[in-house]
């Protein structure tokens, strides 16, 4: 046989069964929780912002490195078309166009290494995502 004391523990206590002070402090610590999570949005949408507009910047500076590249690549050509007088010279364009190609490639690193810190992602990933094979 069940008494009233059983009764009334096995059902939910909700904030109409609690003494006014007690509901004041439950909906006290529900408005300072919500305060937090609104703060944390805010600052997560702040860094979404910051983020995306890092990323435009970085796909800015991107395009420009490719477009550099490109000149470098028509310039070899253009110099493996004609005929150096002799092979010590045709070593220091060589060496030119290498000392060149790797200031490209160092910047287009140091930028594919800012978006992926921005991202929080592994470079390689950033790499592929933008086309860009392992042996590139």
């Amino acid at each position: 046989m069940s008494t009233n004391a059983d009764t009334a523990s096995s059902s939910p206590v909700t904030p109409n069964d609690l003494p006014q002070s007690q509901s004041d402090h439950h909906q006290a610590q529900l408005d300072k929780r919500r305060t937090t999570l609104l703060a944390s949005i805010s600052k997560l949408k702040t860094q979404i912002s910051e983020t995306e507009s890092q990323l435009r910047e970085v796909n800015s500076k991107l395009r420009q490195v490719k477009k550099l590249s490109l000149h470098i690549t028509i310039l070899i050509l253009l110099l493996c078309a004609r005929s150096p007088e002799n092979a010590s010279q045709t070593v220091r364009n060589h060496i030119h166009l290498l000392h060149a190609y790797n200031e490209i490639r160092g910047i287009g690193q140091g930028l594919l290494g800012l978006v992926a810190d921005a991202r929080g992602a592994r470079h390689v990933d950033i790499q592929n995502e933008f086309g860009i094979s392992p042996g590139d």
